[in-house]
């Protein structure tokens, strides 16, 4: 179940804000801007910039996916400055999600997960996915989204919440 109501939904916002970033490559184009300065733009001054926000969903994603299930997640260096960087961010995140089936999460809502700030608490996996991961992950990619919003960017629910799986 957590598999399910996760790692797919991560990918498909990951991908979502890719479409985001390319409406504002395009917005940037239109208005005769660099489009650095979106991606170094932030709300408010003490809140991260577009481009941290980016790297924080990517990071919640992979992070989310290895400490469920005992793997290895790969190691990113937060140190993109451009647009190419930041979409092989999404990109690399998004390849990493794809190598994880259902199967790879059976038992995981019972898994302790602890993190170093959180100074020998723990949460369960279930916990975890609930109260903090898809948070997270959500507050980041909306961040990022009201981020470019906030610009200019000609943006709406529909590219935030993307395709749906309607049925007929």
């Amino acid at each position: 179940m957590l598999f399910e109501i996760t790692v797919p939904q991560f990918t498909k916002m990951l991908h979502n804000l890719d479409h985001l970033i390319d409406k504002a490559v395009q917005n940037s184009t239109d208005r005769k801007f660099d489009i650095d300065v979106l991606l170094n733009a932030r709300l408010a001054p003490d809140q991260f910039n577009f481009i941290r926000q980016v790297q924080i969903a990517c990071d919640t994603a992979k992070m989310y996916a290895a400490r469920m299930t005992g793997k290895e997640a790969p190691v990113y260096e937060d140190n993109e400055k451009t647009l190419p960087e930041v979409k092989a961010r999404i990109e690399k995140t998004i390849a990493y999600l794809n190598t994880f089936t259902a199967n790879d999460f059976k038992g995981a809502e019972d898994v302790k997960i602890s993190q170093p700030r959180w100074e020998g608490k723990y949460l369960t996996g279930f916990e975890f996915a609930t109260q903090h991961a898809i948070p997270n992950m959500y507050f980041h990619i909306t961040t990022a989204y009201s981020i470019l919003r906030h610009n200019g960017v000609p943006v709406g629910k529909k590219d935030y919440l993307g395709e749906m799986p309607y049925k007929k």
